[in-house]
């Protein structure tokens, strides 16, 4: 039997030169090409497609599209009555686009368990460059004047892809998330992409998408290809996320 191969992406080959997602292997799940570069057209256009980049230092870069796709419908992001209410004496301030740097380094830190970081200094690059351009955004959250938590990620359309979060505080990526989702609600994104499940995510409300489905979903609201530009422009305090 023939093993299954993906195919191998040249750095002078277009963005658009991605096999179908419905060619990704299913062991492991969604690896789908590998090779190309991490360009601003190449990746919104893989974006576009239900496509991502993961790999670790020292491997090619390596293109995702697993079946099915975690995925959270902004409106339905579920936190604790008691983590809502909490928010009124915790003291957190939360800004949007204000440390896109800072954002992506800490989340590029060792975490607990692990010994390394998918997020390498050419991924951190190419992100940093698709921030400049008005495509990859943060969520920050702040305690004592101190970075405590935050997500990053990227909006195409209607459509939020995100990428990675982290917390030095506890209960600030929740936070962090909660502010991102108040945010895609009141602009009427369709969908928060969370990539590949985790029972973090899943606590959160995130849920299982068939990759057929996704890609249709991403087809129609990432249409026009439009940047996102809504984001408040001074920090919001946390207690008024909260639910009254």
């Amino acid at each position: 039997m023939t093993k299954p191969q993906i195919k191998w992406i040249s750095r002078d080959d277009p963005p658009e030169a991605f096999p179908a997602v419905s060619h990704a292997l299913r062991s492991p799940n969604g690896l789908l090409a590998a090779g190309g570069d991490l360009s601003t057209e190449r990746l919104l256009h893989a974006y576009a497609h239900a496509i991502f980049p993961w790999f670790d230092t020292g491997q090619p870069i390596l293109w995702w599209s697993p079946d099915p796709r975690c995925i959270l419908l902004p409106a339905n992001l579920h936190l604790s009555h008691r983590f809502r209410r909490s928010l009124k004496n915790a003291g957190f301030d939360v800004t949007f686009n204000q440390a896109f740097p800072d954002v992506i380094s800490a989340c590029s830190g060792k975490r607990d368990g692990h010994t390394g970081t998918w997020i390498t200094g050419e991924m951190i690059n190419a992100y940093r460059e698709l921030h400049t351009l008005g495509w990859a955004h943060s969520v920050e959250v702040w305690l004592k004047g101190d970075l405590a938590g935050g997500i990053y990620g990227v909006a195409i359309g209607r459509a939020f892809f995100g990428e990675s979060m982290f917390s030095h505080v506890t209960n600030a990526s929740k936070v962090a998330m909660l502010a991102l989702c108040r945010q895609l609600v009141a602009h009427d994104f369709a969908i928060l992409d969370c990539q590949v499940p985790s029972p973090h995510l899943m606590s959160l409300g995130a849920t299982r998408m068939p990759r057929t489905e996704f890609a249709s979903l991403l087809d129609t609201v990432c249409k026009p290809r439009s940047r996102f530009e809504g984001w408040p422009q001074a920090p919001v305090a946390a207690a008024f996320l909260r639910d009254e």
